[in-house]
């Protein structure tokens, strides 16, 4: 029978079925061991005589029952690793030592004392040897069997030739996916040393293994170095054309053994995170644990996130507030699989809408709320004012109000930097409600109502978040999957980047700072290049840019221009008037503000005007409320040009 055959007719067997087969080879190989420990010892052929006999009978009656317990036919052949031979060894030794025993008390002519090491050293050459074989010869067999030939695999190298590494070659010999060819390590002494049958080199090396070795990817297997240190390597490696892979760090991965299964494509996050800033814990629980916490938007990006920082707080209660019906079941129900015994109350309304917020407010006795509902889709506001101006100011203004009115302790406005100097609608909204909560905080602040009974308002304002809904970092992941092109508004277009969870841990810390009316702006870096940024998703997922110096590329990067009220860069600060906090991301930033009269005047007649639909109005008022504000476009309202169409094109009906 073919070899080949056999193996697979062996590993469609049923489990039991195989076990009984290791058992009967375990016998055979005992009674090879030790008539190969007589014979070596007498050096001749040797042939037991009937008094010795039963000695050869009795080896497999004492191993067996041994082997089974130590789990020798627990283990899968061919993941058979360390351990599992381990308790070859003890077993063995273990079995050697009962039958060395049992055969010098029987005083049996001709059983030597050395022929019991002997023997004993030959069972685990035995018992072992056949299982590493074994391993090796079914390994491959399933992998080429599995695969469309070796070919199939894809040539990989692991960067980092420490305990995970070694973890991760160990697994990867069992990959269908990758086959690892070779180690980088930083560590001079490991150069050129073998590690698991792998050759470690030095990275000055990597150009040629690719060439050489036919490498496709490249896998980091640094889960214990610093994030500064990871970005410098994923940085070297963006000059070859290869596809970067990484284990999860420290803080991400479970305990217990690297599995291929953790490996994950670098994502722009790994580029762009900084070397965190430990929180302060104080800051974290002093809103938060043992409270009914709020958050408005709570299926948003920044509103999913906060709840769940928000959940490993231990509020008493955490309250969902979300009008997108299927964005709250999902954080419902993610939050209430992972946090069973924390009430979770999921409400599906909008603070457009006064009344259902003070029944919920008072309902769950609401002691801080987020406030992340909004509409932040520049080009989808610019084109729906009206909705902008409900939603993110009047919205903003009815929650407020009602915060104030049912005692909530803290109202936290999630701002953005497009609030700054804004050039669109967006931008322009979302200052003029940091402007309701500054007016409305510095109303409280100096009338003769208690200390105790005021809400403290204060908002935080930061720049884009990885992972976001509007983040231009998806919009480049669906189009590198489709080959590109890749699409850029402008080459010069810089923007701020914080990762999502960064963002949501610093708000909270922000938070429970706030005396009243405070603008907190967080720390976001230095500003990234939006080419920048496209070139390196590029390059990450293993590809090359086409453009004029390398034509036979594989993505193009496409400029586009500016969309409608775009600014080249934004700013996080009004003016220069910022003093530090304590902590040393967030800052506190001093900016004027308008008398309580005139924000209610606006409110007043934003709201009129927005019923009405009266675009022009509208951009009349936010002009005049928010100081800096210049329109790169016109109106861009649909209803609003419908509307001014189906006029003017029914205008000679009014003509007598």
């Amino acid at each position: 029978m073919n070899i080949d055959i056999f193996a697979k007719r062996f590993t469609a067997l049923s489990r039991l079925q195989k076990q009984i087969i290791m058992i009967i080879a375990d016998a055979l190989m005992l009674q090879i061991a030790l008539w190969s420990a007589f014979s070596l010892r007498f050096g001749e052929w040797y042939l037991p005589n009937q008094s010795v006999v039963w000695l050869f009978v009795l080896a497999p009656i004492v191993a067996l029952p041994i082997f089974i317990k130590f789990g020798l036919y627990r283990a899968i052949i061919r993941y058979i690793g360390f351990h599992a031979l381990w308790a070859v060894i003890q077993s063995v030794t273990l079995y050697a030592l009962v039958w060395a025993v049992v055969a010098l008390l029987s005083k049996i002519e001709g059983v030597l004392r050395s022929i019991t090491l002997i023997n004993w050293m030959m069972a685990i050459l035995l018992i072992g040897g056949s299982r590493m074989v074994a391993r090796w010869w079914f390994a491959d067999m399933f992998n080429s069997a599995s695969a469309v030939g070796k070919s199939a695999r894809s040539n990989v190298v692991i960067y980092g030739a420490g305990s995970a590494g070694m973890q991760l070659a160990t697994g990867l010999s069992h990959s269908r996916e990758f086959k690892p060819v070779a180690f980088i390590d930083d560590k001079v002494e490991l150069h050129h040393h073998h590690i698991q049958s792998l050759r470690v080199y030095p990275f000055a090396q990597l150009g040629q293994m690719i060439e050489t070795m036919k490498v496709h990817e490249v896998l980091l297997a640094l889960p214990s170095a610093s994030r500064s240190r990871r970005n410098e390597i994923i940085a070297l490696l963006e000059s070859y054309s290869v596809r970067v892979r990484t284990l999860p760090g420290m803080a991400e991965m479970a305990q217990g053994r690297v599995k291929i299964e953790d490996i994950r494509e670098v994502t722009i996050e790994d580029m762009l995170e900084r070397d965190l800033v430990a929180p302060n814990l104080e800051l974290l629980h002093t809103n938060i644990k043992g409270k009914a916490v709020m958050v408005t938007g709570a299926g948003g990006s920044i509103g999913s996130e906060l709840c769940r920082q928000i959940v490993k707080l231990k509020p008493a209660v955490l309250i969902l507030f979300e009008q997108c019906e299927y964005a709250l079941y999902s954080i419902d129900k993610e939050l209430a699989w992972h946090n069973i015994g924390l009430e979770i109350i999921a409400i599906l309304g909008s603070v457009q809408d006064s009344e259902r917020l003070a029944q919920v407010v008072s309902a769950y006795g609401a002691q801080t709320i987020y406030h992340a509902a909004a509409y932040k889709h520049v080009p989808m506001v610019e084109k729906n004012p009206v909705e902008a101006i409900q939603n993110n100011i009047i919205g903003t203004w009815q929650a407020a109000e009602v915060a104030r009115a049912r005692g909530v302790e803290t109202f936290v406005l999630i701002s953005t930097d497009k609030a700054v100097r804004p050039t669109n609608t967006m931008g322009a909204t979302k200052r003029f409600a940091e402007l309701v909560l500054q007016g409305l905080a510095k109303k409280i602040n100096s009338s003769d109502v208690g200390a105790n009974y005021r809400t403290r308002f204060c908002m935080v304002r930061f720049g884009n978040v990885l992972g976001s809904s509007g983040s231009v970092v998806p919009l480049f992941h669906e189009q590198i999957s489709r080959g590109g092109p890749v699409t850029v508004t402008d080459p010069n277009i810089t923007r701020f980047f914080m990762t999502i969870s960064e963002a949501a841990q610093l708000v909270i810390q922000a938070g429970a700072m706030g005396q009243g009316g405070d603008v907190f702006v967080l720390n976001m870096g230095e500003p990234v290049k939006i080419l920048d940024l496209a070139k390196k998703m590029i390059h990450l997922s293993g590809f090359e840019v086409k453009d004029d110096d390398h034509p036979k590329g594989d993505v193009e990067i496409q400029f586009t221009g500016l969309r409608s009220g775009e600014k080249l860069y934004e700013e996080l600060l009004i003016g220069d008037n910022v003093r530090p906090t304590d902590h040393p991301l967030i800052m506190c930033a001093e900016e004027d503000l308008l008398p309580w009269e005139s924000i209610v005047g606006f409110l007043n007649e934003l709201d009129a005007a927005s019923k009405a639909h009266d675009q022009e109005k509208i951009r009349s008022l936010l002009i005049d409320a928010v100081a800096g504000f210049k329109p790169q476009c016109g109106i861009e309202d649909n209803l609003y040009k419908q509307r001014k169409d189906h006029r003017d094109s029914n205008m000679h009906l009014l003509i007598p």
